[in-house]
């Protein structure tokens, strides 16, 4: 199973672009709020209905623990110690931890980008704690994913699908991406 977070501010084209391509992708995939209440509302002001609460994620036995972007969707995933402890034991464990946009910052926070390349929003760059911020569209450096922002959202989803297993080339050619 692979888990994209959402907290209260996220970035709904990060979080949810993301998603659709990995299901396309045959990935496991699902969204989880941080709170209790599974509706959850994006920085856009879209309401959407998680899959499950953080409570029920079985996040020891998740392949990858994903944080889209948005403000203050990112400062409220940084606050969620729970989540923190989560991510924390699946980049010691080497399972894929990955973020897009400001959400980086959490990673960098967590010190899960120290030795690292990692990209993220233009501005957030020294908050990339022991990391080298490098500007491609996707860096992946060990476990670690990071990604630009909402125009990268399909980039993104696509190097976490390839680093999961799955066979994007169909997909992309069918979403006329290349």
């Amino acid at each position: 199973m692979t888990y994209v977070f959402l907290a209260d501010g996220f970035e709904e084209i990060e979080a949810l672009s993301v998603v659709d391509i990995l299901r396309r992708c045959q990935i496991e995939v699902q969204t989880v709020s941080i709170t209790e209440n599974k509706q959850v509302t994006g920085s856009h002001g879209i309401p959407v209905l998680a899959d499950i609460v953080l409570t029920e994620a079985d996040t020891d036995q998740a392949q990858a623990l994903i944080l889209p972007g948005g403000l203050p969707g990112s400062d409220n995933l940084q606050a969620c110690k729970p989540l923190e402890n989560a991510l924390k034991k699946a980049a010691k464990e080497g399972r894929i931890v990955a973020a897009i946009c400001a959400a980086p910052k959490v990673l960098g926070a967590f010190g899960l980008l120290s030795g690292k390349k990692a990209t993220c929003y233009p501005g957030f760059e020294k908050e990339l704690l022991g990391a080298t911020p490098v500007t491609e569209k996707v860096v992946q450096d060990g476990n670690a994913i990071t990604s630009r922002g909402a125009g990268t959202a399909a980039d993104f989803a696509f190097a976490l699908a390839d680093a999961l297993g799955g066979n994007s080339d169909p997909v992309r050619k069918g979403m006329l991406f290349d």
